[in-house]
């Protein structure tokens, strides 16, 4: 090795990643006891329970997911942040046309059941829209 090799070693760093047997050599340290438990859920168990929670993901989900955001948008249900109705057409048609893209993107590929779903989704939607803005 020349004085070069030896230069650059030396200048080069190594990156360890001891987050996780950090956090495993302190958990027993951070838990509180259990006469200090507050009774309140930590952050930790409310993304836990928080997961637990959710619903499969899956394409029916998707669609309903969308299809939801899209009835917020045209006003007919209340934003779950603001809890007010609030019409957004412009972002309601955009997401009705990206229900639409997503069922010519689809077509072949889906079960009978998901094609029937998206086109109710699809005729619905567009019917509150045409609704919302007639």
């Amino acid at each position: 090795m020349g004085d070069n090799d030896k230069k650059e070693e030396e200048k080069s760093f190594v990156i360890r990643d001891r987050r996780f047997t950090a956090q495993n050599q302190s958990a027993e340290e951070s838990k509180p006891k259990k006469e200090e438990r507050t009774g309140e859920p930590s952050p930790r168990e409310d993304v836990l329970q928080e997961e637990a929670q959710l619903p499969e993901i899956n394409f029916t989900n998707f669609l309903l997911s969308i299809s939801t955001s899209a009835l917020i948008q045209l006003g007919e249900v209340p934003d779950p942040v603001s809890k007010q109705s609030v019409k957004q057409l412009s972002s309601a048609k955009q997401t009705i046309d990206l229900i639409g893209m997503l069922q010519e993107k689809t077509k072949g590929n889906l079960s009978s059941e998901e094609e029937k779903l998206i086109e109710y989704i699809l005729y619905d939607l567009r019917m509150r829209y045409v609704k919302a803005t007639g």
